[in-house]
């Protein structure tokens, strides 16, 4: 319980962080700009989408060959497929929620202002409907041709991801000991 009250509350915050995100940069910048970061949310939406049906289609068997070659990513790959049931919560649920939703709420915004711009008042029905059908298609055809991907390429695309988890760790790794390695060097130098 305690577990879905904390989705639930990330969902909330990623969401209007998003969602204000987006609004602030419509203000600034010009309408294919908006198109543009409507299609990339929808593209996170599938990617996602992907990686969390990889995870649950992966079997440990291949990483753990791999782990024992050593390749990188390997080991990642194993922790992801034993906890596949919370990262695909995460992947399909969490982050693929948020981006229908900030995909609707951008659509809208785009909606109004093309009607504005353009005083198509009349037709303001009409084209929201075209939208919200462009969107909707986009993303369930391009989440339904990714999750037959993701089952094909499941080892191959949680690979990567692993691959890429393991570069932030090590990137955030450094950002962290790079604190703490000059906070030793001051206190040496007393």
């Amino acid at each position: 319980m305690a577990g879905a009250f904390r989705v639930g509350i990330l969902t909330f915050f990623l969401t209007i962080s998003l969602s204000v995100l987006f609004q602030l940069a419509q203000v600034w910048t010009a309408f294919w700009v908006s198109v543009l970061v409507l299609l990339v949310v929808v593209f996170f939406g599938i990617l996602f989408d992907i990686i969390g049906t990889a995870t649950t289609a992966a079997s440990e068997k291949p990483f753990h060959a791999m782990a024992s070659d050593r390749v990188p990513g390997a080991k990642k790959g194993v922790e992801l497929v034993r906890k596949a049931d919370r990262v695909a919560n995460f992947c399909n649920d969490v982050v693929g929620d948020i981006c229908g939703t900030v995909s609707g709420s951008i659509g809208a915004a785009l909606v109004i202002t093309f009607v504005t711009n353009h005083e198509l008042t009349a037709y303001r029905d009409l084209i929201s409907l075209l939208v919200v059908g462009v969107i909707s298609a986009l993303t369930v055809g391009g989440k339904a041709a990714g999750k037959a991907f993701a089952l094909k390429r499941s080892t191959a695309i949680l690979l990567r991801v692993a691959v890429l988890l393991e570069k932030i760790d090590a990137l955030r790794g450094r950002w962290s000991n790079r604190g703490k390695n000059k906070k030793e060097k001051r206190e040496c130098a007393k």
